[in-house]
């Protein structure tokens, strides 16, 4: 982001420099022009982070546009980032808002990840506050509503972004922002039992007081902080509380010291004040911003009124993965042993297959009658089969899940009796039938 360059009140032609750098990595080895598991046509690269990069691509079957973040299985391994991948999948799989940015599919390979997301081409308010400086009350008006709309919808499904800055709200092709990135974001499961995350974590500039503080914090009063510090940036052209090192910038974040522009008007310099309250207890919140007199001028309806969001076609009818999965079921890359009982004696086995969901299901239920094996479908869906020797000797579970449009992982583990009685009946029966439907 960019900080003016003294405690001064910044003028119009105030001159901007960077608080921290925007790198993106200038050399990529990815051929451009191959296409990424026979769907999707790598244009060129967006940007790069510490284990992702993020490309635009081409979707060959449909002729639209949509980013893909590969993520390096073995940097995110290397790094400890398992549970973050994880966490950003499970999160953004289920938001479906007007202004978040959303995630279609997830595709893995023996190395990489693939999440593919909706292609927002417009950039990012970063850029357009560097490139064009402060924007009009009234265009900032429009894109807090919007980035306020999305965070109370987040906050309403036990999210929270933790890392809202003017890098992570992207502009569409209808001068509309899409928040992006919950790759830092936290779940209501993660709070401790004194009600509060204690992960420090975000972008400098835009921490709350009590991040620094080391002492926990409410997600939803910190994503609150971080709006009020993108709200005065769009305003004013620059960041509020700046320095030319970090302990400089602590020491104004710890004392709320910012100063307005000249133009702020009253109504809001009193909304913008309200959200950087130092004390998170008396600080503005979500339904009190949405009714703020500046925030409601000249009407506001929210866009999630009316809103019906798509149909999510790749999860239908079977159990969804989670990151763990992607990465454990990808060839060459088995890593379920971290996840999993290591004082857990039964056996697991996991095979890729083209073939549907419940073709495979009637298969297995064709072996189990040929055997006289008891099969019990679970109850919601087709999506697994319980199987259980007449006379009770073992338990075997078969699970199918959806890895993308085109493939299935088939999952057989033994249960929670007769692991070496399910072991000969997996070895003899069941696999060599799933492994010709694996190889067709």
């Amino acid at each position: 982001m960019y900080v003016a360059e003294n405690d001064a009140v910044a003028g119009e032609e105030e001159v901007l420099i960077p608080c921290i750098d925007k790198t993106t990595e200038t050399k990529d080895k990815t051929p451009f022009g191959v296409v990424l598991l026979g769907k999707y046509e790598l244009l060129k690269l967006l940007g790069s982070g510490a284990f992702a990069k993020v490309y635009q691509a081409l979707n060959v079957e449909t002729g639209k546009s949509v980013a893909v973040k590969a993520v390096s299985k073995k940097k995110v391994l290397k790094n400890g980032y398992t549970a973050q991948i994880e966490r950003e999948i499970s999160i953004m799989r289920r938001l479906r808002h007007p202004h978040i940015a959303k995630l279609f599919e997830v595709l893995a390979t023996k190395t990489k990840i693939y999440l593919i997301m909706e292609f927002v081409p417009g950039g990012d308010l970063y850029q357009k506050v560097a490139d064009e400086g402060r924007l009009t009350e009234n265009l900032s008006r429009q894109y807090f509503r919007q980035l306020i709309s999305a965070m109370k919808y987040f906050h309403s499904h036990g999210v929270f972004h933790r890392d809202l800055k003017l890098d992570n709200l992207l502009i569409d092709e209808n001068m509309n922002i899409k928040v992006s990135d919950f790759g830092l974001s936290a779940v209501n499961k993660q709070i401790r039992l004194d009600g509060f995350l204690h992960t420090t974590c975000g972008t400098p500039a835009y921490l709350a007081p009590e991040i620094l503080s080391k002492r926990g914090y409410d997600g939803a009063r910190i994503d609150v902080w971080s709006c009020g510090v993108v709200l005065f940036a769009l305003h004013a052209g620059y960041l509020p509380f700046n320095g030319y090192s970090y302990a400089v910038m602590y020491r104004k974040i710890f004392r709320g010291m910012f100063r307005f522009p000249k133009w702020t008007s009253c109504e809001l310099r009193n909304l913008i004040t309200r959200m950087l309250d130092t004390n998170p207890n008396t600080r503005i919140t979500v339904d009190e911003i949405m009714i703020d007199p500046w925030f409601t001028h000249g009407g506001f309806v929210d866009p999630v009124i009316g809103f019906e969001p798509e149909s999510d076609k790749y999860t239908a009818r079977v159990k969804e993965l989670n990151a763990f999965d992607l990465i454990s079921f990808a060839s060459g890359l088995d890593i379920s042993g971290l996840f999993m009982d290591p004082s857990d004696s039964g056996f697991v086995e996991r095979l890729l297959c083209m073939e549907r969901v419940e073709r495979i299901v009637e298969k297995v239920e064709e072996v189990a009658e040929i055997e006289r094996v008891v099969a019990k479908r679970e109850e919601n869906g087709c999506g697994g089969v319980r199987l259980e020797g007449s006379d009770g000797n073992f338990v075997v579970l078969v699970g199918v899940y959806r890895l993308t449009v085109d493939f299935v992982v088939i999952e057989v583990k033994s249960g929670e009796r007769g692991v070496e009685s399910g072991a000969r009946f997996w070895r003899d029966k069941l696999r060599p039938m799933l492994i010709g439907l694996a190889e067709k």
